[in-house]
């Protein structure tokens, strides 16, 4: 059998409360400045799809990828 390594999204200071929703919106929009700056091959722009797919509701996600699409996503993720 292998070993199997699960991970969670790391300690963020900027959200202390067990309330991560905040977060799951800031990482998400982070990703999407990231790789429209940077690219997707860029390393740390995967980190924060890791941490937006490990803290955000698939739901969530599904809602905003439609709303980036259409242009009426509620917040810039342009740099």
């Amino acid at each position: 059998m292998s070993d199997i390594e699960i991970k969670t999204t790391p300690f963020d200071a900027r959200f202390p409360n067990t309330n991560q929703s905040k977060h799951c919106w800031q990482v998400y929009a982070d990703y999407f400045k990231c790789i429209n700056a940077r690219g997707e091959e860029f390393a740390p722009c995967q980190d924060f799809k890791k941490a937006y797919q490990s803290l955000c509701p698939q739901d969530w996600v599904s809602k905003w990828d439609e709303q980036r699409e259409e242009g009426t996503l509620p917040f810039k993720v342009t740099v």
